[in-house]
């Protein structure tokens, strides 16, 4: 086992830092980062939605929905090339970073747009569904602009005002972008829409898996054990979550693996890893310095922040991150267990984005029922069997070690 912790602590995390701080990398968590507002207020239009159902006097809430979550690709197209450029320290070329960004997205979708027959602002490729096109389109636009973000057709003594210049300059960058989407998707008739979703999609099937969806919450658990931030994966995982639920929204599909399912519904109850058992354990702990851990964790584990825990006891202890391990292991099977197998409690069909909403309440706006929340005190239960033993083999040990110091000091 040590000789695993120092392959970890030696070679593997400070790869995983590498990648995190890569600057295409960080511009994707920070592009996503920056549209959660909208997807926040979607989440509040589409709960309001629910009432629709009930009370069919009161306003469409689905159509505030449709221009807050339902343009969060749009604003994604604009929002990594523009971050790109900021990063890159090529801030003059920001909004025309931005702007190719947008373009190129609109003229990748808009063949399936018409094709559809549903030209306008409703089409499901302006929100969620068309994430992974938005990060295609952007990545290109940026790549394209930081290639020319220093170019110039002046000289630096030219007398032309530097405006003026700075329009001629940005011609060439935005030209190349627009003219590559004309070029394969106009005049080449290429499918650039669906041969990029055909690229993600496979990731979506194997998610949407019992050991799929199992592999995934083990990474996840890893990476928070190791105290890397889960949103390295955010690139990845985020376009699949948010799309899986949009295709739940919509009825085209019945998605298990989602956010309202990780986050709210059954899953992570206290945050990632099912902590709010632990933080239970240790609040009644013997050991003085777990039992004020304890204490200090409960208001943010209530809200499912769950750091304090995490960084307190979890990351690097070989006790505790064992049975992180096996939350995301075992935990996932069980939901998927009593939703897809046996149908005990109800899929989210509802876009809920906040995260921070206590258990059970957040399990019953998702859900809706009795049987979700049972099912939700099922993984509860679960989860505090498998933290409990070693808990308590990490509580002998404190003990021991507070008994040693008391007596020295004696």
């Amino acid at each position: 086992m040590q000789s695993l912790i120092n392959w970890l602590e030696n070679s593997f995390t400070p790869k995983m830092n590498k990648i995190n701080h890569n600057v295409w990398i960080v511009t994707l968590k920070d592009s996503i980062m920056q549209a959660l507002p909208l997807i926040f207020l979607g989440s509040v239009f589409c709960m309001l939605a629910i009432l629709n159902d009930y009370f069919p006097s009161l306003p469409n809430f689905w159509t505030p929905y449709g221009w807050t979550m339902g343009m969060i690709s749009l604003v994604i197209s604009f929002l990594i090339p523009f971050n790109l450029m900021e990063k890159k320290r090529l801030r003059k070329q920001r909004i025309n970073a931005g702007m190719s960004g947008i373009i190129l997205f609109l003229i990748i979708i808009s063949p399936q747009v018409i094709a559809d027959g549903e030209p306008g602002f409703s089409h499901s490729a302006l929100g969620a569904g068309g994430m992974f096109i938005a990060i295609v389109a952007g990545l290109f636009a940026g790549m394209v602009l930081n290639l020319f973000g220093k170019f110039s057709f002046f000289s630096e003594e030219s007398v032309i005002p530097d405006f003026v210049r700075s329009w001629f300059d940005a011609m060439l960058p935005i030209g190349i972008v627009v003219l590559t989407g004309w070029i394969f998707v106009d005049l080449l008739g290429f499918d650039v829409y669906n041969a990029v979703l055909a690229i993600f999609m496979p990731l979506q099937s194997v998610i949407e898996t019992p050991w799929g969806f199992s592999l995934m919450m083990l990474i996840v658990c890893f990476l928070y054990s190791l105290g890397i931030s889960t949103w390295v994966l955010t690139p990845v995982l985020n376009p699949v979550l948010l799309t899986a639920i949009q295709a739940n929204i919509d009825g085209k599909a019945m998605n298990l693996v989602t956010d309202p399912t990780i986050y709210s519904a059954y899953l992570w109850i206290g945050g990632i890893g099912c902590t709010m058992p632990l933080v239970f354990m240790l609040m009644c702990s013997k050991s003085k310095k777990l039992k004020a851990l304890g204490t200090a964790s409960v208001a943010p584990t209530i809200f499912n922040i769950n750091e304090p825990i995490v960084f307190g006891c979890i990351a690097w202890n070989p006790l505790l991150m064992v049975p992180m391990w096996l939350q995301g292991l075992i935990l996932p099977l069980i939901v998927w267990l009593f939703t897809k197998v046996i149908a005990f409690a109800p899929i989210p069909t509802v876009m809920f984005q906040m995260w921070y909403c206590p258990f059970p309440i957040a399990t019953w706006l998702t859900t809706g029922t009795i049987s979700g929340i049972l099912l939700m005190l099922i993984v509860f239960v679960v989860a505090a069997a498998i933290w409990y033993p070693f808990f308590k083999a990490y509580e002998k040990q404190e003990c021991e070690r507070e008994a040693a110091e008391a007596t020295e000091r004696v």
